[in-house]
């Protein structure tokens, strides 16, 4: 019976050797593992794993094909639905969604949902050259993806598929939005995986244009009255940092994770061949819980840093995944926890040698649910440290806001939208980060593909 197999182990580095090297540190399956564990899969005729997907991916008929050997089969069926399957497959929160309602979970493990779907799509990558997309043919209108990340891909790939010229700005030199400069290597290879991914969906049809900021190259209004777009979608993410306003946060050494990981994925601090300039000290203290928080924190430990984690509730409010959680204490990440920062340190000549903190307890829940932290009284104390990382969040940055006349945005700065990604202003959508702040790369695809689909319905392109 399916479901007195265990659960397939995936391989994995050596965390005393991964914490030194910006490999991947998941291995993932093989034909033979893959198919092992596809075995598991109770096929079941209401497939709660799919209604828990964002994309909506036919989970139990991708697994049913791998199980039959057929990956050429399981891709196309992935295909249908998600562009980005090497991606997800490595980062998404499946024990949150896909794999958080497999019913097979409820008395065993649940299928790994998420390796099969990396395994998959890492076969496609490649098998690329044998993959010809059938496009059809042009039906005449025109849309503008604003981001390369997560949401813009998404959303391109699927209006592509229904015969729209589409074409993509990106900010940046490098295409993939958060999932280049955002993501660790040691999590998501950017060459082998990233840059493959978005060549699939550059097959497509789409045209990708790097190096152009939307709000100083030019405007949105630019990309409808001037450059003959018919409608643009807004995926341009969520790249403010925030901050805690504390005494000390200008000195050196501070940094935001966002800044601090950007500098290592784009400028490859990873990479000894390249000087890159980033300082991440003897003795680093991350500030934060979220996979962000996990990213920095890990990345630190690889530049040569000891590296701790504090966070101000405790383990069980942890956001990021379980997974990341427990590869950065494998790796010999001290977690600190029920602990809040009240002041960042610095010596005469404006540079950071610690962090002052207070003891926090849990409280009544707040309205997210989770237990709201309290300050201990009296229970101030001191980390040594040289460098600080915040990883609290971000926001939009507000240059689309700033430039485009009519759209409506939140108090937090993001674009207002509605379940379908439609704004204030007809013919311009958003998605993903900018409406929602930061997320997950796969709720990002969801809303760019509902978007999509709204565009469709906006535009009433004729089928050809």
């Amino acid at each position: 019976m399916a479901n007195r197999i265990p659960r397939t182990p995936v391989r994995e580095q050596d965390p005393e050797v991964r914490s030194h090297n910006f490999e991947e540190v998941c291995l993932g399956y093989d034909r033979e593992e893959a198919e092992l564990e596809a075995s598991r899969c109770l096929n079941c005729k209401v497939p709660h794993c799919q209604a828990k997907c964002p994309v909506h991916v036919d989970i139990p008929g991708f697994i049913a094909r791998v199980a039959a050997g057929d990956t050429a089969g399981a891709a196309a069926v992935i295909a249908a639905d998600s562009s980005l399957p090497s991606v997800c497959g490595r980062v998404c929160p499946q024990e949150s969604q896909c794999e958080g309602a497999c019913v097979l979970g409820i008395k065993f493990e649940p299928v790994s949902i998420g390796k099969l779907e990396r395994y998959v799509g890492d076969w496609a990558i490649a098998h690329a050259d044998e993959q010809k997309a059938e496009l059809p043919a042009r039906n005449g209108k025109k849309v503008a993806i604003v981001g390369s990340g997560p949401a813009g891909l998404a959303c391109a790939s699927d209006l592509a598929r229904m015969g729209y010229e589409v074409k993509i700005f990106e900010a940046l030199h490098e295409v993939g939005g958060v999932l280049v400069y955002g993501i660790p290597e040691f999590r998501l290879p950017k060459q082998r995986i990233v840059a493959k991914e978005v060549e699939a969906v550059k097959r497509l049809g789409v045209e990708i244009e790097t190096d152009v900021i939307i709000g100083r190259t030019m405007t949105v209004d630019d990309l409808l009255d001037k450059q003959g777009f018919d409608a643009v979608f807004v995926g341009s993410g969520a790249g403010l940092p925030r901050f805690m306003g504390i005494e000390g946060e200008n000195l050196n050494g501070v940094f935001s994770a966002n800044e601090f990981l950007t500098r290592t994925n784009l400028m490859h601090a990873y990479d000894e061949e390249y000087d890159t300039p980033i300082f991440a000290g003897r003795r680093a203290v991350i500030v934060g819980g979220g996979n962000v928080a996990m990213d920095a924190v890990r990345t630190a430990k690889r530049l040569g840093a000891e590296a701790i984690i504090v966070y101000r509730r405790s383990e069980a409010e942890l956001p990021a995944r379980v997974e990341e959680v427990h590869h950065a204490k494998q790796e010999g990440i001290e977690f600190k926890m029920l602990t809040n920062p009240v002041r960042i340190i610095g010596n005469e000549a404006g540079q950071v040698e610690g962090i002052e903190c207070v003891e926090m307890e849990l409280g009544e829940p707040d309205a997210s649910g989770r237990r709201s932290p309290i300050v201990k009284e009296g229970s101030n104390f001191r980390i040594d440290c040289d460098v600080v990382i915040m990883a609290l969040g971000t926001s939009p940055n507000p240059l689309i806001k700033s430039t485009t006349k009519g759209l409506e945005t939140n108090r937090r700065g993001c674009i207002v939208a509605d379940e379908e990604g439609r704004t204030s202003r007809p013919g311009v959508f958003a998605g993903g980060d900018a409406v929602t702040g930061a997320a997950t790369v796969i709720l990002a695809m969801g809303a760019g593909r509902k978007a999509a689909a709204a565009i469709d319905e906006y535009l009433g392109a004729p089928r050809n």
